[in-house]
């Protein structure tokens, strides 16, 4: 048995039971699963989405910059009619941005305070995997940039998730070991059960899933492929990361990233956008 081993089973026992539906989400999640459950409609109509996402002022803000950046909005002309902006920007972009702000508010959790650097390292190399993904995924022209850059913000929201639960546990507020040791051991397996949870679409939820894995593929083609290179082109030495032993899977992994590693600087651009038009964490 791992010295952790038992503080982690009370922890994860408790999630299981959030995520079987037993327990209500925390907060932060409760817009997210509202526009999940409208979104699983097929028939959801605009003005029944704008309606549901009115109901959290934060989200539908949120949504209205987005829709009058010049990425959605080339033309410049501002708009505050928020079934516009949907219609503008799309379902599955609302779907992120709902998602993208419950990771935001998690993380701002008064308890966090003495995790503040796992924490933003997380929301940082997260904001970075999306922005790369939906640069290669354009370039691509295979592969739909929204879904790209959806599966680069949610693609660590275990960690988010339980650095949010565990601030909750006296026994994590200053046992950084052991706090780490939960990241690095369940951030996966409790993200896929989160994201299966909040409704996310299955092709994205099977690029999360695989997307560390490596690929050896020629030409990427799939949103799991543009997500394992941009989360290579990303980076980022934190903690909770697994490190890659295997000297020849070392070189591999180094030669994919040689590839693209152009994309990283045009990629700069992208991060700066998208901060500004959700106007998240700097």
């Amino acid at each position: 048995m791992q010295p952790h081993d038992s503080v982690h089973f009370h922890i994860l026992e408790d999630i299981a039971h959030d995520l079987s539906g037993d327990v209500s989400f925390p907060t932060c999640l409760d817009a997210a699963l509202l526009v999940r459950d409208t979104l699983k409609n097929p028939f959801a109509s605009l003005e029944k989405v704008a309606q549901v996402v009115s109901i959290e002022p934060l989200i539908s803000s949120k949504l209205l910059r987005l829709a009058n950046s010049v990425t959605y909005n080339p033309s410049g002309k501002t708009s505050s009619d928020l079934t516009l902006a949907i219609s503008r920007i799309g379902f599955d972009t609302v779907r992120t941005v709902s998602l993208a702000l419950a990771m935001d508010q998690m993380l701002k959790s008064r308890n966090l305070a003495s995790y503040e650097k796992i924490a933003h390292g997380a929301w940082e190399h997260s904001i970075q995997v999306a922005a790369i993904a939906r640069v290669l995924a354009r370039r691509l022209g295979r592969i739909n940039p929204e879904d790209a850059m959806m599966a680069g913000l949610v693609h660590d929201i275990g960690v988010f998730y339980l650095l949010y639960r565990a601030s909750e546990y006296p026994t994590y507020r200053d046992n950084r070991e052991a706090m780490v040791s939960l990241l690095a051991g369940w951030h996966e397996g409790v993200g896929n059960s989160l994201l299966h949870a909040l409704g996310v679409p299955e092709r994205i939820i099977e690029a999360v899933r695989d997307h560390d894995l490596l690929q050896n593929v020629e030409t990427p083609c799939t949103v799991c492929d543009v997500l394992y290179f941009a989360n290579l082109l990303a980076g980022g030495d934190l903690e909770w990361m697994e490190r890659e032993a295997d000297p020849e899977r070392m070189e591999l992994r180094e030669a994919d990233r040689a590839r693209y590693q152009d994309l990283v600087d045009e990629a700069a651009e992208e991060i700066a956008k998208l901060r500004l038009a959700l106007g998240l964490n700097s």
